[in-house]
């Protein structure tokens, strides 16, 4: 009895291995080629793969009939080249020539990511559309170097766009790559050791506050007037005013996670930008605010789960809230205004800069973060309280209705939630220490994370 080889010689083609994908033959070799073999799949002969051997170690170059035979013997040389140099390095055979090819995959694959939020896809998709694509489009991946993307694409957008921008778009590419390479799409990351800093040497700053303090008053009379035609966008800016929350998390509020009963707020991990959930407790002041919102939504008819409902039974759109607010500021203030004129209020109402941060749900250390639970959300009701005592006396008493009795100043206030935060049961050593020359410098509102929005 004649036994079939378990390996054939053959001059490698897509007809060669057509011919014996029917047959018991496990592998195909080339003569030419004694570094490439081919080897059929044991669950369909109709596929396999292909695999690079050099000094012994075996390295996958790729899938067929993803990878044709052509296309395998042009991408080999590159393969043995790099092997050459290093016998374990990757063996991968990219189907893709273009930086195009690969800005494609990761837009698709991106879509159905569920992990991104929608706010993530749609700026990703607006970096490859309008940037990216354009001018990267026909580039050969092996010609992805630094001058490259320094000439085609980092020196353009210098040109016309603000630095912060910029550094926004070289991620979406950043992430692409390395995605790629993470998933063997990709032999090699041509943007190893780079980094944004390489092109951009200048330090990007935060965009200076369009709102101040100076201008609340003005600001919640606007928003008392439009209460009364635009409850639902008023109460908005109202909300995220009161508790220096982000426009997403804001206008995704859901009725049952607002209990004006036990006075607390409930944001679910989803919602958020930090993927932590956050809870914020509602001072009276909020409450009568949340409540008499509500009464006026009843009015309309309306009995759904969402304090701000856009169209088709959702909430309002991130797109739809956007415009509501350029609307109503004119063009003179963002959203995001809201969150930090109420976050330089605070450090200036004295609340303790840890306490500041909670409430922003920036995220934080490990280390910070065994320190706060305990005390923390007694903490931050008073820093909460101090600040809508502070606006009651701006005008925000006319907005929620409710009539309170005078409490102790906002200075007095605010120096006793800082003792408090400062307490030795409070914070370790390392985190007093960091509190006590922050505070001294008067610069409270300055310590790291107040950018991490």
């Amino acid at each position: 009895m004649t036994l079939t080889p378990k390996t054939l010689a053959v001059s490698l083609s897509d007809a060669e291995i057509r011919r014996h994908a029917n047959s018991d033959i496990r592998q195909l070799r080339d003569p030419r080629y004694r570094e490439l073999r081919f080897r059929y799949s044991t669950v369909d002969r109709t596929r396999g793969a292909w695999h690079v051997v050099v000094a012994g170690k075996w390295g996958k170059a790729g899938d067929y009939p993803g990878i044709n035979a052509k296309a395998m013997l042009a991408t080999l040389p590159s393969i043995l080249m790099r092997r050459s140099a290093n016998p374990t390095a990757k063996s991968i055979a990219s189907t893709w020539t273009t930086v195009g090819q690969l800005l494609d995959w990761y837009q698709d694959r991106m879509i159905g990511d569920r992990s991104l939020s929608e706010k993530r896809k749609a700026s990703a998709k607006s970096a490859l559309k309008c940037h990216l694509h354009p001018r990267l489009d026909n580039l050969a991946l092996a010609d992805l170097d630094r001058p490259t993307i320094d000439r085609q694409l980092m020196m353009p957008l210098q040109q016309r766009y603000e630095l912060s921008f910029v550094r926004s778009v070289w991620g979406v590419l950043g992430v692409a790559v390395r995605k790629a390479v993470r998933l063997d799409l990709l032999p090699t990351n041509p943007l190893a050791g780079l980094e944004f800093t390489d092109f951009v040497r200048a330090k990007i700053k935060p965009k200076a506050a369009r709102l101040h303090s100076d201008d609340v008053r003005d600001l919640l009379l606007m928003l008392e007037a439009r209460f009364a035609t635009e409850p639902a966008v008023a109460m908005l800016a109202a909300l995220m005013l009161c508790h220096g929350t982000r426009l997403g998390e804001t206008r995704l509020a859901r009725w049952k996670n607002v209990n004006t009963s036990t006075g607390k707020w409930f944001i679910p991990a989803a919602d958020t930008k930090t993927k932590a959930a956050h809870t914020l407790p509602l001072t009276d002041r909020a409450c009568a605010l949340i409540e008499r919102y509500r009464a006026q939504q009843r009015l309309t008819g309306y009995a759904g789960p969402f304090l701000f409902p856009g169209s088709t039974g959702r909430a309002l759109s991130a797109t739809k809230a956007s415009t509501l607010f350029k609307a109503m500021a004119k063009g003179e203030w963002s959203s995001h205004d809201l969150r930090k004129v109420a976050r330089t209020a605070w450090a200036d109402l004295g609340v303790d800069y840890m306490i500041g941060e909670i409430l922003l749900n920036h995220a934080m250390k490990d280390l910070d973060q065994a320190y706060i639970h305990t005390s923390a959300e007694s903490l931050k009701r008073q820093a909460l309280e101090t600040w809508h005592v502070w606006l009651d006396a701006r005008g925000f008493n006319a907005l929620h209705g409710g009539t309170y009795a005078r409490q102790g100043s906002t200075d007095e206030t605010g120096e006793a939630m800082n003792n408090a935060a400062c307490s030795a049961n409070q914070y370790p050593p390392h985190r007093r220490r960091f509190l006590d020359e922050g505070n001294a410098q008067g610069t409270p509102n300055q310590q790291p994370g107040d950018g991490n929005e």
